[in-house]
């Protein structure tokens, strides 16, 4: 679970990494909403996302640390995300792990299915971008 507060942002960013939103519940007497979301035709595990109606600052651990996806090809996606104008802020220089953040700051890591990569340009020579 991590904490979120931008629900349709955040629901946003996960469709990038091929992730579905597979139901939502309001709570209107805890005063949040659920959100499940997880990979088309894997029934496995899921992502919930938390929304608390009342604002509230999250800082560090109180929201999450960061979830790790595995990715067909961490250059294409890495690509995808950026042309979405996502920032990779550890981009796969060595063709194996990519760090991105979510609407809420949240770290994800992707790594490469099947391992690493050949290193390719632009991703080899990019450097980083804030914090992962």
């Amino acid at each position: 679970m991590i904490r979120v507060t931008d629900p349709d942002a955040t629901v946003r960013f996960f469709n990038l990494l091929g992730l579905d939103e597979r139901r939502r519940m309001e709570n209107e007497g805890g005063r949040f909403t659920l959100i499940f979301l997880g990979v088309p035709g894997d029934e496995g595990g899921e992502v919930e996302l938390t929304y608390n109606w009342d604002p509230e600052e999250y800082d560090g651990g109180r929201n999450f640390g960061h979830l790790a996806y595995q990715v067909d090809d961490v250059y294409a996606t890495c690509q995808r995300l950026m042309d979405a104008g996502v920032t990779i802020n550890r981009p796969p220089r060595d063709g194996r792990m990519a760090f991105v953040r979510t609407p809420d700051d949240i770290s994800i890591e992707l790594l490469n299915k099947g391992g690493a990569k050949a290193p390719a340009e632009p991703w080899a020579s990019m450097p980083n971008t804030g914090v992962w």
